[in-house]
């Protein structure tokens, strides 16, 4: 087998069928998004810019992965972040990476209530880490990112974007 055929081994084309249920809690992402986003400084500051989010079943759709990009970024300042679940703790592993920036984080994720929210394991350089995703519709969502400086116990919104559906995903 050569290197691309293992690489087209990564992607699947729907859930496990065990845990089909459980892992809509992102595969309902599944497509296509374009992504209008904000980053905000402590300081007031605010920029704006736009985007595209796509996310895909992985690893025999035990998983899913997505790439997160500016429009108009090249290659090199994309972001992806692996979905997992985990049916032992009935929860979310995640884990973003963006090289070219440094950025890496590593979360745990579950549904609350009508929200999906997922908490940074640990801290990172003094700083913690929240993501959630509300307002879910089909067509739609509205992801927050969060940080924190004293473990928790307050919150700064750094980041926050607004997706509607590019196209259904094909099956």
């Amino acid at each position: 087998m050569n290197r691309r055929d293992v690489f087209n081994l990564i992607a699947a084309s729907d859930p496990f069928d065990e845990y089909a249920e459980k892992l809509m809690l992102f595969g309902q992402f599944v497509g296509s998004w374009d992504m209008d986003g904000a980053w905000y400084q402590q300081d007031g500051r605010r920029r704006t810019g736009r985007g595209e989010w796509h996310f895909d079943w992985i690893l025999g759709g035990r998983g899913i992965q997505d790439v997160l990009f500016a429009s108009g970024a090249p290659a090199y300042q994309f972001g992806t972040t692996l979905r997992c679940y985990d049916s032992k703790i009935d929860a979310w592993h995640l884990v973003w990476m963006q090289p070219a920036s440094g950025e890496y984080v590593y979360l745990l994720g579950r549904k609350a209530g009508d929200k999906i929210v997922a908490e940074e394991v640990g801290s990172h350089n003094g700083r913690q880490a929240r993501w959630s995703f509300k307002d879910i519709t089909t067509n739609s969502f509205h992801w927050l990112g969060e940080v924190s400086f004293d473990d928790g116990a307050t919150w700064f919104l750094e980041q926050e974007m607004r997706a509607v559906r590019r196209m259904m995903p094909s099956s």
